[in-house]
């Protein structure tokens, strides 16, 4: 089943799985420890990460499904395409290192 955009055409659900996902891992992931560091109980800090995933999800739906114009994405070249997501894999890892620097310093 594919969903639909705001005018009915069928979209990619992809994008909108990837960066949900991701969004979700960081959260998730970093989310209790660093609520636990500055002094918040465990069950907020879940419960405010599991919030955050939940806006993180409506945000993604709204950008990569409701707003999405597949017609117009169609038009980029493989090539760089495959250079923005090499850029983002780095970007990510940088990410993830940096915030788990502080946890273990």
């Amino acid at each position: 089943m594919r969903p639909h955009n705001r005018d009915g055409v069928a979209v990619d659900p992809v994008p909108f799985v990837v960066v949900f996902g991701l969004a979700a891992l960081m959260l998730l992931s970093f989310g209790p420890l660093y609520g636990q560091a500055i002094g918040v109980s465990l069950s907020a800090a879940l419960s405010a990460s599991a919030g955050l995933t939940v806006v993180a999800a409506v945000i993604a739906y709204y950008r990569h499904i409701w707003t999405a114009q597949p017609a117009v994405t169609r038009g980029s070249s493989v090539r760089l395409r495959a250079e923005r997501l090499f850029e983002l894999m780095i970007i990510l890892a940088v990410v993830f290192v940096g915030l788990a620097i502080p946890l273990v310093v």
